[in-house]
């Protein structure tokens, strides 16, 4: 498939050939609820603990005898029942994760690419550079690709001091995200507006999935 290609002034800039078998199969909505459900629950970190009738401090004796006082009978001021008492089944830590298939995660990534395509909210960029961080030249690039406004999610091929320098133009504006390819997620492609690629992030992609 041919698909325009545009410099950082949002004029066109040629064309690319995407991979067929990324970026335009059939969009399958079940296994991209899979993969979200998965990313989400993974981003748990299971740390929340009470502490239980054994565990809050004091309540070791007796708070009256059982008979004669005419009182429920009593075993510990920090059963669950009793104010500063300790918490009846609350939660522990425990581990949320959701494992998946890679063939269905792979799957899931390529449906997220094909849907982005197709509704045409996919924009490939010539090459983004800058000479030093600065967030009004990305503002501006984002101007000029009609991006502006949007929760967009710019990816990049790899890491290196030109691609640092882009991380950090785009780090101050609201709503918009900077990936590498190799930590590229469905999440963050379902959940922008719009997916910035540039034609480096582009040919590593297809060289992962194709």
């Amino acid at each position: 498939m041919n698909y325009k290609v545009y410099d950082m002034k949002g004029a066109e800039a040629g064309t690319i050939e995407l991979n067929d078998g990324i970026f335009a199969v059939p969009v399958n909505p079940i296994v991209i609820h899979e993969a979200v459900k998965q990313y989400l629950a993974n981003q748990r970190q299971g740390t929340q603990s009470t502490l239980t009738r054994t565990e809050v401090r004091g309540g070791g004796r007796k708070p009256w005898r059982q008979k004669g006082t005419g009182r429920a009978r009593q075993g510990s001021i920090r059963a669950p029942h009793w104010t500063h008492g300790g918490v009846a089944l609350g939660p522990k830590p425990r581990s949320y994760r959701i494992t998946m298939n890679k063939k269905a995660k792979r799957l899931a990534l390529k449906s997220a690419f094909s849907s982005k395509v197709a509704a045409e909210e996919f924009i490939v960029v010539d090459s983004l550079a800058f000479d030093a961080p600065k967030t009004k030249k990305m503002v501006e690039v984002l101007a000029a690709l009609n991006a502006a406004g949007k929760k967009a999610l710019i990816v990049v091929d790899a890491k290196s001091d030109a691609n640092d320098i882009v991380i950090s133009s785009a780090r101050n504006i609201e709503g918009v995200k900077t990936l590498y390819v190799n930590t590229l997620n469905v999440y963050d492609i379902i959940k922008h507006d719009v997916l910035i690629m540039t034609k480096d992030a582009v040919n590593k992609t297809e060289e992962v999935y194709a």
